[in-house]
């Protein structure tokens, strides 16, 4: 038995020293290497503060720079001995933590994003889980605006997770939460996403959560496409799940608009817009605006165009109608066609339908 333990004890002594002398040489080449091979696939200059390895088997990078791109705190994962043996990279429980990313949209609509040059075929790498701790990504879009709009997303955490059972499933779980904020950093919305995804069979069950976002902070987007009147104030709330099968994707949303404020002006600058200003009917008492709607799309390949969902909206509006009072109609009603007497006939169409 004493000579059993004396072995046990040799091996795990061959084993901390080999850790010992792998986490030095790791520490002192390893760094330089590292940065040499990213900087070679991404075309970016690459700094690396350090690199170290921890019991037992992980590897951490910390302070990693990608040019103007990215900075990330800490990066750390675990790769798998044996599957490197089959030829195949397996890394467990990668983690990136306080990553910033910049993204830039050119007046062209061209992304920063480094072109990436593939020489032969690629390895196979499989990622069996993922954490994004307090992440932020600066956007700004010189294509719609020759200033630069621009938008930030922070408190952004995420994590993916393939499902334990069945085993041999390829689903994963997910969750996503992010923080919107202008360049000068007052939040205005919360995103919440998480669910369940299996993209081989091309199923899906989740659900998109978004709070208190004030949508004016994205008017060079959306332009007049709610109001001809210039929105001043626009809060958002909306829910919407996801449900795909073999493919099949069905999104149900309930939106709610509220806290509707309008820039005023003079009736004669108004732009004779009856799809537009037609809206303004289907708002509650308080001037709330509420739909229900439902989009179907493919799983793998998610669409839909400007006008389609201008219909669908339209659609979802009329159904608001039967909720209001007939009194509320006729005022809204005898004002919209005072603004539009030589639209009597279009407006009478809407309502056919």
């Amino acid at each position: 038995m004493q000579k059993k333990f004396k072995v046990l004890f040799l091996i795990l002594a061959i084993c901390l020293v080999i850790f010992i002398i792998l986490s030095i040489l790791v520490g002192v080449y390893a760094p330089k290497i590292v940065e040499d091979q990213i900087q070679q696939y991404f075309k970016v200059k690459v700094s690396l503060s350090k690199i170290s390895l921890n019991p037992p088997f992980t590897i951490t990078l910390e302070k990693l720079e990608l040019g103007d791109l990215a900075s990330i705190k800490q990066v750390s994962f675990s790769p798998s001995l044996i599957s490197l043996l089959f030829g195949r990279v397996v890394i467990h429980g990668l983690k990136i933590t306080e990553p910033v990313i910049t993204l830039v949209r050119s007046s062209d609509g061209l992304l920063n994003l480094p072109v990436l040059e593939q020489k032969g075929p690629a390895p196979a790498v499989y990622l069996t889980g993922l954490k994004v701790r307090d992440g932020k990504i600066i956007f700004t879009d010189r294509k719609v605006c020759t200033a630069g709009f621009q938008v930030i997303v922070e408190k952004l955490n995420v994590s993916v997770a393939k499902v334990r059972l069945p085993i041999l499933s390829l689903a994963t779980n997910f969750s996503l939460s992010a923080q919107l904020a202008t360049p000068a950093g007052k939040p205005f919305g919360k995103i919440i996403f998480t669910g369940l995804l299996d993209y081989l069979a091309k199923d899906m069950d989740a659900e998109l959560t978004v709070k208190d976002m004030d949508v004016t902070n994205f008017s060079p987007y959306y332009g007049n496409f709610i109001s001809n009147k210039k929105l001043l104030s626009a809060k958002l709330d909306l829910s919407s799940t996801f449900k795909a099968n073999n493919n099949a994707l069905n999104i149900k949303t309930d939106l709610n608009l509220s806290q509707l404020t309008y820039e005023q002006v003079e009736e004669q600058e108004l732009n004779l817009d009856l799809m537009k200003n037609a809206l303004d009917l289907f708002t509650d008492a308080k001037g709330n605006l509420h739909l229900v709607f439902d989009i179907d799309t493919k799983l793998d390949h998610p669409e839909i165009s400007r006008d389609k969902l201008k219909g669908i909206i339209l659609k979802a509006a009329t159904k608001n109608l039967s909720n209001q009072s007939p009194e509320q109609l006729v005022d809204k009603v005898s004002k919209i066609i005072g603004q539009f007497k030589d639209y009597e006939k279009e407006l009478k169409a809407i309502f056919s339908k």
